[in-house]
């Protein structure tokens, strides 16, 4: 393994029980890649970053894993089976659709059909009330489809250290698939942490007065998995800016750096509704209008249609 590897296993330690969602990644894997089956791992949400060993305050970002959790959706729709590494409590495929929705107000309490006269307290069930859960029975059928299928395999993260010693084991796991495998890296992970042993064990205290904090660079991730740790694969990144005059710039410089096939490009205020696709020779623009919006059309849906094809003749550009 290349240096990266290295480092992740002595300065980051994990709090997720890797070893265990490594065994599992690697049998799906398998299992779907001997049913010529192509499997992507789809990253999604923040990576927290403590600021002490028992951690009370960390360092983290806005990301809900929106975007990760309505592609894995549309992938699954496509045929794929989905490893999806997201987030302790961020969005999750089907679910997402209801997060605004407080449950126990969707939730109404029943008497059961009473099948022993004998019984004194009557029994009670819970139902959903539709109303405030649109959809509920369509999303839910897709759902249950999906988990009896058996493609759609979740791996939960916490802090950074979980998210890259979790990166790693997937690459391993996934490696062996050549160009079937898809990395669809969507997370917002951290460029800067606290090496554990720089760390103060408790918490910090704000009698000591005005806290500085000295971060180091987190490695580079996308530069060992494309070059070392799964170098057939087909391996997509993102990029987001607040300044669009930039964007295409650095999408095209982490191309160039890194060497992988796609980086979705895109702007914090326009997110949800355009993109560009960029590749070392092409710059595809994708959006959802305001009519597509109203009939509940996704940028996720359209981006999972590109990348889909685009796997397709990557695949077959390989044979």
């Amino acid at each position: 393994m290349a240096e990266p590897a290295e480092r992740i296993r002595r300065e980051f330690a994990p709090q997720a029980e890797v070893e265990e969602a490594a065994r599992a990644m690697e049998v799906f894997a398998k299992t779907h890649g001997s049913e010529g089956r192509r499997v992507v791992l789809i990253t999604s949400g923040g990576t927290k970053v403590p600021l002490e060993s028992r951690t009370v305050r960390f360092l983290d970002n806005f990301s809900s894993g929106r975007r990760g959790a309505a592609s894995a959706e549309y992938f699954l729709q496509a045929g794929y089976a989905v490893i999806f590494l997201h987030r302790h409590r961020s969005m999750y495929p089907y679910s997402r659709r209801y997060t605004a929705v407080n449950w126990l107000d969707a939730l109404q309490i029943v008497p059961a059909p009473q099948t022993d006269s004998a019984l004194t307290e009557p029994k009670l069930k819970v139902e959903a009330d539709q109303t405030n859960l649109p959809g509920i029975v369509g999303v839910l059928k897709d759902y249950q489809s999906i988990k009896g299928s058996g493609r759609l395999l979740p791996v939960e993260f916490n802090t950074l250290s979980d998210y890259l010693h979790l990166l790693l084991a997937a690459a391993k796991a996934l490696s062996p698939l050549g160009a079937n495998a898809m990395f669809y890296l969507a997370a917002a992970v951290s460029d800067f942490y606290i090496p554990a042993s720089e760390m103060p064990e408790h918490k910090i205290q704000s009698s000591s007065g005005p806290l500085q904090i000295t971060m180091k660079m987190v490695p580079k991730m996308l530069s060992p998995l494309v070059k070392d740790w799964a170098p057939k694969a087909f391996v997509i990144s993102f990029k987001l800016e607040t300044d669009p005059s930039i964007l295409i710039e650095r999408a095209r410089k982490a191309l160039e750096t890194y060497r992988h096939q796609v980086v979705v490009a895109n702007v914090l205020d326009t997110r949800r509704s355009y993109v560009v696709v960029v590749t070392d020779v092409s710059e595809s623009k994708l959006s959802v209008s305001d009519d597509e919006e109203t009939r509940g059309v996704e940028i996720e849906h359209k981006i999972v249609d590109d990348l889909t094809s685009r796997h397709s003749s990557f695949i077959e550009g390989l044979q």
